[in-house]
């Protein structure tokens, strides 16, 4: 190497970046230490505060779990009665893992909750955090239709749909800074939208698919997951929280029972009625 060349280069080099860089240390000294109006995106703020800003559009998985677990504690809070019931919550947690599996993202360390309310419903939040409401174990059969619900809602996560839904309000109501959304605002969004916003057409076709997909390959009966939304369609009275935040219903078994037909399979854990019903006698 023509080290005489080199040093005369890197003379010349280091003039090259050396005044573009005192412009910048120059400019952020002005935005540290010029007033700023109090609704504009304030870097002091965030420097000397240490506020916490998530940007939406490139979360890491792990920024996503804490994101999901400050979600779980304020659910706790405030909004859902978890269960108590060992058995239970042990039951629900081991299918779910064996889901989880079977998933397109296996790695995430998914948390399976079971809420004592009687309505007919599931959702999930971020990170893996999935709820099974009491209400909806009850009205399955078998644990291969449980196992369809919390499949459907592991769909939802490994899709990232309430990521994108958060990040859509985001852009929709103006609330980020130049930054990014505040941690605390994207709880409060992310809460809100899992729990009472339906989900779009395509994140429930999206959401099936996986689903499907994951449930047979977990080795369960894939006409479950058509014969509990059936069920639950053909009950007479209300239609179920679990469906009425979930739109396009019969579509969505038209699209599963044409994807089944498409790839059968011979597995059929899960369809026998009273070993569910022993397995969930406690809350029966």
């Amino acid at each position: 190497m023509n080290w005489q060349n080199f040093f005369a280069n890197n003379h010349n080099g280091r003039r090259r970046w050396f005044y573009p860089l005192i412009s910048v240390v120059v400019a952020l000294t002005l935005c540290l230490t010029t007033p700023m109006p109090g609704n504009a995106f304030d870097i002091r703020s965030l420097l000397f505060r240490g506020i916490q800003v998530i940007q939406m559009s490139n979360m890491s998985d792990r920024q996503e779990v804490d994101l999901g677990r400050q979600m779980n504690q304020q659910l706790q809070s405030s909004n859902i009665r978890l269960s108590r019931n060992t058995q239970i919550n042990r039951y629900v947690e081991q299918i779910g893992q064996r889901l989880v599996a079977n998933s397109d993202r296996p790695n995430l360390p998914f948390t399976f909750q079971v809420v004592d309310d009687k309505a007919i419903n599931a959702f999930a939040t971020l990170g893996g955090f999935v709820y099974i409401h009491t209400g909806l174990m009850k009205a399955a059969d078998n644990e291969a239709e449980l196992a369809s619900v919390i499949a459907h809602e592991i769909g939802h996560i490994t899709g990232k749909h309430l990521v994108q839904q958060m990040r859509q309000r985001e852009i929709a109501s103006g609330v980020a800074s130049a930054a990014g959304l505040d941690r605390n605002a994207a709880v409060g969004i992310g809460i809100d939208l899992a729990l009472n916003r339906p989900r779009s057409r395509q994140d429930e076709f999206d959401a099936d698919n996986r689903g499907l997909k994951t449930l047979t390959q977990a080795g369960y009966g894939q006409s479950a997951m058509v014969s509990f939304m059936q069920k639950l369609m053909q009950g007479g009275g209300s239609v179920p929280t679990f469906l009425s935040t979930h739109p396009g219903t019969g579509d969505r078994i038209n699209a599963l029972q044409r994807s089944i037909n498409a790839q059968p399979s011979n597995q059929r854990d899960g369809l026998d009625n009273a070993a569910y019903r022993a397995n969930i006698k406690a809350i029966l």
